[in-house]
């Protein structure tokens, strides 16, 4: 039995929900803990520049592994791989910045980039994938401030300073954790007000 592509989007759209409802209390934490590191990574510019550039490299490890736990239980749910990208790429990136912490800020700046860049266009494909479920656009717009991020660091990374990369981390990582939070917000929200009185 075929299926049209409407009705094959429609189901997943189901499955997403699905996923996103059962988890969302998990999925909220993830989005608090996510959006309190952002806040962090815009604070740590009042150390020295290698303290930041070890700050970011911690949070990016912390954010890899938030995103990795919240992803445990919704294994199953459709393009989890999307998400997962998001979590391998933060650890990834990380562990490479707490490697060398005392690196150039160019290679530093250029991990950054790369972080930016595909962590951005993995919530853009997340984001169209899951649309018109409520709250896709928030995740949307996380992806695409990523991706100019990355753009504006790539123009200026010969002369961007150690404490605007850990301002324009700390906005992605509030980005994402909003999109996430109000994505399960939203969700959490419409399930409730479905249920049956009685």
């Amino acid at each position: 039995m075929t299926i049209s592509m409407d009705a094959a989007a429609e189901l997943y759209r189901q499955a997403m929900r699905e996923g996103v409802r059962r988890f969302s209390l998990l999925y909220l934490a993830q989005a608090g803990l996510l959006v309190l590191a952002g806040f962090l990574s815009i604070i740590s510019p009042i150390f020295s520049a290698e303290a930041v550039i070890g700050a970011i490299g911690w949070l990016l490890v912390a954010s890899g592994l938030l995103q990795g736990i919240g992803l445990i239980p919704a294994r199953h749910t459709p393009y989890v791989w999307l998400q997962l990208i998001s979590a391998v790429l933060a650890l990834l990136i990380g562990f490479l910045i707490l490697r060398n912490p005392g690196q150039s800020l160019l290679a530093f700046g250029l991990l950054i980039v790369v972080f930016f860049m595909i962590e951005g266009l993995s919530k853009v494909v997340w984001a169209l994938t899951i649309r018109p479920i409520l709250g896709w656009l928030w995740v949307l717009l996380s992806g695409v401030l990523g991706v100019v991020l990355s753009i504006i660091l790539i123009i200026s990374l010969e002369t961007t300073a150690p404490w605007l990369i850990a301002i324009f981390v700390g906005l992605q990582l509030i980005a994402i954790g909003a999109a996430i939070g109000y994505l399960a917000w939203s969700i959490r929200q419409v399930a409730a007000q479905s249920k049956p009185i009685g």
